[in-house]
């Protein structure tokens, strides 16, 4: 594995993250994500990422996490970065989600029981709220600092003018802002709309979640939708409807253009969203052991030459 500095602080990264967002539920098998987990550690993967209402049910991936992390990881803990967020809806009742600071700090204090830890390393809000003055939620995450339970803040689907305020709120408190997580992928740009800007002009860390575009970005679609996948479930983050025509058949050109490179389609896709060192760390979900030693192989090929990218780009504005 391969790390990278997290903006402008001392801390490093490895540019494979593991997501704990999907498959580390209460309905999901603990055999499977203790092989998830310990595959992905062996492999050099320390960087593993949870939020409050993973599941589902909402706060059972943290309790799975919680319990393999004793189980096996508690030697390791130095070897280790644990992040987790607060902001979106976890109980019910007008402090179980969004901004305010004792929603943010009774949502950590939540976490840490779960997870069985005195501290995390990473501590997001999770979203935007329009209705909380932001100098509230920083200075709710200023506070975890300070407090000991959490090393580190972040921020997470912020548009740019709200995350150039709140790195500005966080750096005048004395805390800075590490890292903020966004969604990007070759189908996701939103990152590339000012927001990747600010963070470079601002020192702040980039890790990118969905790299794989749920999966799209992989050869699971290619020939359609298999009766086991995500699709096929009535998934709320992947429908069926969402695997169109149009791109899917970008995925199989796609796919042609990995091929040529002696890579997997997965692989290649990481390493695109890796590219120029713009961004921090990849933010990988999988549902087995295997996927993870597929996308850590795109090591093996991480470069891309100029008419390489400029071919992609004619791919996906196909």
């Amino acid at each position: 594995m391969s790390y990278r500095r997290c903006g402008n602080s001392g801390l490093k990264l490895p540019a494979i993250s593991l997501g704990l967002w999907h498959n580390f539920g209460g309905n999901d098998s603990r055999e499977n994500g203790r092989n998830m987990l310990r595959r992905a550690f062996d492999l050099g993967i320390t960087h593993f990422d949870l939020a409050n209402n993973y599941g589902p049910p909402p706060g059972s991936a943290e309790e799975m996490f919680g319990q393999l992390w004793r189980q096996d990881f508690q030697a390791y803990r130095d070897e280790m970065v644990v992040a987790t967020k607060a902001g979106y809806g976890m109980w019910p009742g007008p402090y179980g989600e969004f901004g305010s600071r004792k929603s943010m700090l009774s949502s950590l204090d939540q976490s840490l029981k779960r997870m069985k830890m005195e501290y995390v390393d990473i501590f997001y809000s999770h979203r935007f709220d329009k209705e909380t003055p932001l100098e509230e939620t920083m200075s709710a995450l200023d506070q975890a600092v300070r407090q000991g339970k959490a090393l580190y803040v972040g921020i997470s689907n912020y548009g740019p003018e709200q995350a150039r305020e709140a790195i500005a709120i966080l750096r005048s408190l004395g805390t800075p802002c590490l890292i903020h997580q966004s969604h990007y992928s070759m189908y996701e740009r939103r990152l590339e709309q000012g927001l990747q800007e600010v963070l470079l002009e601002e020192g702040v860390g980039t890790i990118a979640y969905s790299p794989l575009a749920r999966g799209l970005l992989t050869d699971r679609y290619l020939k359609g939708i298999p009766a086991d996948s995500r699709a096929a479930g009535g998934s709320v983050f992947l429908k069926r409807e969402d695997v169109t025509e149009a791109k899917v058949e970008k995925s199989r050109k796609l796919n042609a253009l990995a091929a040529e490179r002696g890579q997997t389609l997965a692989q290649m896709a990481v390493a695109w969203v890796l590219r120029q060192g713009r961004v921090t760390s990849a933010l990988i979900g999988v549902s087995r052991a295997e996927q993870i030693d597929d996308i850590a192989g795109f090591l093996k090929q991480s470069e891309f030459s100029d008419e390489e990218l400029d071919l992609i780009e004619q791919i996906l504005a196909g």
